[in-house]
């Protein structure tokens, strides 16, 4: 006699069911919830800037993989060699080596849309051919604060700690001078303060040139320095400033811009300007009798600030690297001329 099948109660399948929908909205909700997996970012890929000629130079230096790591900034590659222009993220171009025609854009074998930077640390006033220039460049880099790279000759960074001793005045005002010709300001006010004012005066144009290590020292015995530019624009204010004179530990006397351009890159009693004085003869009076007190006023920034120079040209180009993130794209000088001159 054979046994008939069971199937299983009502409430049994009502169980089952039940038992289905709580798996699947377990599962669906371990799902919702699992743990976003872990992202390794990609390294920062290494930025290679192209110099196509060496500024004052007929070879370029070595340039090393760290080269820009030694100046804080990392992923930048400079580089001279010419074939890596379909390849290079930006390249610079020097105006000095264009001006004379020692360099020459490579116009026709451009890449699309690849920035090209126009580099100069000279004044307009010895700045020549940039009328044909115009609608080529994308950056500047130069020592104008309004530089898409700015690179000043010099600036005052925070200290602590003493201020390097001085060693002791053994006169009044000193002046290093090669290129001396009538026609410039810095020579006509020199030869109206002379007759006031012992200026000891060194440097090719008098023949007596410093080596480079005795420049320091023998400025440093001096209460001042003059620091006169060879033209005055603004922002120009070279190493005749921070070098010469603020990092010698002397006063500098300065003709170039207006008081208040100096005045944004350094205290306003760490310099004596020119424009302050009526006549060559005031000015040759004042820095006679300046008294002890009066002159360590002019000195008192050294307790708290210290003079970091920018000299070489290796760090100017690793500061594109630097501001890459942040320079305009697709920006154009179409007037390159009235902007430098302007």
């Amino acid at each position: 006699m054979g046994t008939a099948g069971c199937s299983p109660s009502p409430r049994l399948r009502a169980l089952g069911a039940l038992a289905g929908a709580t798996l699947l909205f377990t599962l669906w909700l371990l799902w919702q919830f699992r743990p976003a997996p872990v992202r390794v970012p990609a390294p920062p890929r290494t930025l290679l800037v192209l110099i196509w000629h060496w500024p004052f130079a007929d070879q370029p230096p070595e340039l090393p993989s760290n080269t820009c790591t030694r100046y804080g900034v990392a992923h930048c590659h400079l580089s001279t060699n010419h074939s890596l222009l379909a390849s290079a993220d930006a390249v610079v171009f020097h105006h000095r080596e264009l001006q004379t025609r020692r360099a020459h854009l490579p116009l026709a074998s451009r890449p699309r849309g690849q920035p090209w930077v126009w580099a100069s640390m000279e004044s307009p006033s010895h700045t020549h051919g940039l009328g044909r220039l115009g609608g080529i460049f994308n950056w500047v880099l130069s020592y104008r604060r309004d530089s898409d790279i700015f690179v000043p000759y010099g600036r005052l960074e925070p200290h602590e700690g003493p201020a390097p001793p001085l060693p002791a005045k053994k006169g009044v005002a000193a002046w290093v001078v090669s290129n001396f010709q009538a026609r410039q300001r810095r020579v006509q006010l020199y030869r109206r303060l002379a007759p006031h004012l012992r200026v000891d005066v060194f440097g090719r144009a008098n023949g007596k040139p410093l080596c480079a290590s005795c420049l320091l020292p023998t400025v440093a015995r001096y209460l001042f320095y003059l620091s006169f530019e060879n033209s005055q624009h603004r922002d120009y204010i070279t190493e005749k400033f921070w070098r010469n004179a603020l990092a010698a530990g002397t006063v500098p006397v300065v003709l170039g811009p207006p008081r208040a351009n100096y005045e944004a890159f350094a205290p306003a009693d760490a310099f004596v300007h020119v424009d302050d004085f009526g006549s060559a003869q005031e000015l040759a009076s004042f820095l006679a009798g300046v008294n002890a007190s009066s002159y360590r006023r002019y000195l008192a920034w050294r307790d708290r600030l210290r003079v970091r120079l920018f000299e070489d040209w290796s760090e100017r180009f690793c500061a594109i690297c630097a501001q890459y993130p942040h320079l305009p794209r697709g920006q154009v000088y179409w007037d390159l001329k009235a902007w430098f001159q302007a």
